[in-house]
């Protein structure tokens, strides 16, 4: 129980990984390892006792416990989120609580093949699977398939590209919803059925698959790949309120 118990960790470092995104990677002496895919509760306390909750996937893996890495996007209108990307700085404090969830969660023991599928900043809690699987040296046959606006707009692009040239049986296929860079040979539109056939793994390797984004998306891409004859029962799903098109 002491992992839902609050407590204070120091902002040691922090980084932009889009104009609207940065990850805040946190020192935690408490903290009792986590494992990827789990999230955490944020709470921010007003100087008039106001406070607000908001609930963020952890980027880093298990690996580096006790520090925790939070990625965050900015929202327009949120309470929480304009403070973490733009006023929060290096040795500030924050308020947290978890890991909390056990079920979007891979360990390299449960091996695969494994297709993750995200949305938007739904690539947060992929990428601590990615990084798990980098960490541990696993060779377990991965596909990614990402959905961003634009290429600016797509989270962990560098290190992604590094995972896939480093890494054994790694692939990441990105489809630009709505802007694409001159000569760009990815897919250009929402992942539908088409993309997930050409994309996914064949029925019959039985793959172990995460969906990660808004509401909309991820119900559109599990109802697909049901469709396509996956079993539901391997499709393990995450979801998050509306944030624009992905």
């Amino acid at each position: 129980m002491e992992r839902l118990n609050w407590q204070i960790g120091e902002v040691i470092a922090t980084r932009p990984e889009t104009g609207r995104t940065r990850s805040i990677t946190l020192d935690l002496p408490a903290w009792m390892g986590h494992r990827a895919g789990q999230h955490v509760d944020v709470r921010l306390t007003a100087e008039d006792g106001y406070q607000a909750e908001r609930s963020y996937s952890i980027a880093s893996p298990p690996e580096e416990a006790p520090r925790v890495t939070l990625t965050v996007e900015r929202l327009d209108d949120g309470e929480v989120s304009p403070y973490l990307t733009e006023e929060l700085r290096i040795g500030d404090q924050l308020e947290l609580r978890g890991p909390i969830g056990g079920y979007f969660v891979w360990e390299v023991q449960m091996g695969g093949p494994l297709l993750l599928v995200a949305g938007g900043s739904g690539i947060v809690p992929l990428m601590a699977i990615l990084r798990h699987r980098a960490a541990m040296g696993s060779t377990v046959a991965t596909r990614l398939l990402y959905s961003s606006r634009s290429l600016e707009d797509v989270i962990y692009r560098d290190e992604l590209g590094q995972l896939m040239k480093s890494s054994t049986m790694l692939e990441v296929v990105q489809t630009l919803t709505r802007k694409q860079p001159p000569g760009w040979m990815g897919y250009s539109r929402r992942i539908d059925a088409q993309m997930l056939r050409e994309v996914a793994w064949l029925v019959e390797q039985r793959p172990l698959t995460f969906i990660c984004g808004p509401t909309p998306f991820v119900e559109t891409a599990a109802a697909s790949l049901v469709e396509l004859g996956h079993e539901p029962g391997r499709i393990k799903t995450e979801r998050f309120g509306p944030t624009g098109e992905a």
